[in-house]
């Protein structure tokens, strides 16, 4: 269980305030306005942005001022951020050793890894090799390897085709299934929260506000939500 406790972010001018709980292995999809903050939350739980006030508690243990390699979740973000002069395989692998010094084990879990997301044949290969498609799953399988108790996606897919995109979608609800973790992914399509959310964080107006049901909302959604999906 994430919770956060009178999070206010402020970065210049924006602002932006959150108190919810978020449920171990539920599937929230964030969505929002351009600009209202949503991948801007994702860093805050990460670490990768400070909060002006707040607490952030997991598991009732408070992890406020962890480094973000010590807190308990991983982030994919939208450009994948794969090294283009390492492997596929040295790419997964940081996953697990920054220095990529791995011993046996930890060989067998890139190894795995590569296989689940199907890219076994394409282990020795560099990311400008690969399709767009296989660079995701890339990026999945060193998410996969590193085995947190969160997933966090900033909306990596979203230069992938309709089609390729639900392919993505279907592995990771596949992969978070699997593993029992909890999933937050910011998206803009409404198509994406009918086929994998849960539940649903809405951020507008300076506020993320609490998770609400992905069904009930969607069809049955407040004023500012319907302003938004049009």
């Amino acid at each position: 269980m994430l919770r956060l406790e009178g999070f206010e972010i402020v970065l210049g001018a924006f602002r932006m305030t959150a108190d919810m709980t978020l449920e171990q292995g539920r599937k929230y999809a964030v969505i929002g306005p351009s600009g209202a903050g949503k991948s801007t939350l994702l860093g805050a739980l990460c670490g990768f942005v400070p909060l002006a006030q707040g607490r952030l508690f997991w598991q009732e243990r408070e992890i406020t001022d962890a480094d973000p390699g010590a807190r308990p979740m991983t982030m994919l973000f939208q450009d994948n951020n794969l090294f283009p002069h390492l492997t596929v395989t040295q790419n997964v692998g940081l996953g697990i050793r920054p220095d990529l010094r791995l011993n046996a084990q930890g060989q067998t879990r890139v190894a795995q890894a590569l296989t689940r997301v199907g890219l076994a044949d394409q282990a020795d290969k560099k990311p400008g090799a690969l399709s767009g498609g296989q660079q995701s799953r890339a990026a999945l399988a060193r998410v996969l390897v590193q085995a947190r108790p969160w997933v966090l996606l900033d909306e990596p897919f979203a230069a992938l085709g309709p089609a390729l995109r639900n392919e993505m979608l279907d592995l990771v609800q596949d992969l978070v299934a699997e593993t029992g973790a909890g999933l937050i992914m910011v998206t803009h399509a409404p198509e994406d929260v009918r086929r994998i959310a849960d539940e649903v964080v809405f951020v507008s107006a300076g506020q993320a506000e609490a998770p609400k049901p992905a069904v009930e909302l969607m069809e049955n959604p407040p004023p500012e939500l319907r302003a938004y999906l049009g």
